[in-house]
């Protein structure tokens, strides 16, 4: 479904991606990992086409992502955001339904509400949820919005950017399972970015490991234990010593 073949990507002297070789086949679940700055970020841009890869290939269902008609293309994706990015000013509901009331893919406002409350429901929030606003809700209530609203176009790609940060342990755990469960339900094709090892062990059919701006290892999550790759073992282990520098 995802294809990034040579992708290379700097600002100025920061030299981000050197040649980013990546293959996500569809209905998979493809977790990115590496350490703050790597890249992560930007590769999951470049695919989006809100950064503009230096030099190299993004094919999105074989269709070169550089000359998609953007708004058909766009309603292909889904995207969790980290901290889960709501609208202030909205309520939750408009918050789920943000792009089901405008653009290609927009629908009555009765209708956009519906769908709306029934993604709220999908991922366990109640009906009378909707019609709150963003600063009413917990943290972990806010992620579980940022996901409805991430699944409310039934889109065929998901990205999660770093969906446990800043929740507890368990809530964290309660995110990841959903995350897993609506992947799987949906048939979609799923790119993780995260540090979370346990979002890693709980969300993915697959790991690429992303260092020095080049994908370094990527393989089965049931093989990341025995990967034999150095930057892999030094990062699920956390040790300062290894391939990583850590910056002190």
């Amino acid at each position: 479904m995802i294809r990034m073949e040579q992708v290379k990507k700097s600002f100025g002297s920061n030299h981000v991606l050197q040649g980013v070789d990546l293959h996500i086949p569809k209905a998979e679940s493809m977790v990115i990992i590496g350490g703050s700055g790597t890249g992560k970020s930007v590769a999951l841009k470049c695919i989006l086409g809100l950064v503009r890869p230096d030099s190299g290939r993004i094919m999105v269902d074989g269709q070169d992502a550089k000359t998609a008609e953007r708004d058909a293309f766009l309603a292909r994706f889904g995207m969790l955001f980290q901290g889960a990015a709501l609208f202030d000013s909205l309520s939750v509901w408009q918050n789920v339904a943000f792009r089901l009331l405008r653009g290609s893919l927009k629908r009555p406002k009765d209708e956009a509400r519906e769908i709306a409350i029934e993604k709220l429901r999908r991922v366990g929030l109640k009906a009378d949820v909707a019609d709150r606003y963003p600063a009413e809700l917990s943290g972990g209530m806010q992620k579980r919005v940022g996901l409805a609203r991430a699944i409310a176009a039934d889109p065929e790609i998901i990205f999660f950017d770093e969906p446990t940060t800043g929740l507890d342990p368990i809530m964290a755990g309660v995110i990841n399972d959903l995350i897993r469960e609506i992947v799987v339900e949906m048939g979609a094709t799923a790119m993780t970015i995260t540090h979370d090892m346990s979002s890693v062990r709980a969300i993915a059919d697959k790991v690429a490991m992303l260092h020095d701006g080049v994908i370094q290892w990527t393989g089965p999550v049931g093989d990341l234990d025995a990967s034999g790759d150095p930057y892999v073992a030094q990062f699920i282990s956390g040790s300062p010593d290894g391939p990583i520098e850590a910056v002190r």
